[in-house]
């Protein structure tokens, strides 16, 4: 599950392994053995994932499957703007239905 999981978020980031690989400080060798099911990320790596992809150990992992996003970083302004979005988003899909 993990596996799969890393794979999705680093695509969805449009990071190759060798990308991730670096901003994590391992091999792209290892990124590929955590996606392909051999081997699992230390808990040092997993807690660098979850910063990186700004979720939680529980999706990466699968006890969960709600994606967060952290907006500790954000100005209050960037996340009305991300609220905005939200909400024009909800109504495209309300309209669609």
């Amino acid at each position: 599950m993990i596996a799969d999981k890393i794979k999705e978020l680093r695509i969805k980031r449009d990071y190759s392994q060798s990308t991730l690989a670096k901003k994590l400080n391992v091999t792209r060798s290892t990124v590929n053995a955590w996606e392909s099911g051999i081997n699992v990320p230390s808990v040092q790596c997993l807690t660098e994932l979850c910063s990186l992809f700004q979720t939680t150990a529980d999706y990466l992992l699968g006890l969960s499957n709600k994606l967060t996003l952290s907006l500790d970083n954000l100005t209050d302004e960037e996340i009305k703007v991300l609220y905005d979005l939200i909400d024009i988003l909800v109504k495209n899909k309300n309209i669609e239905n």
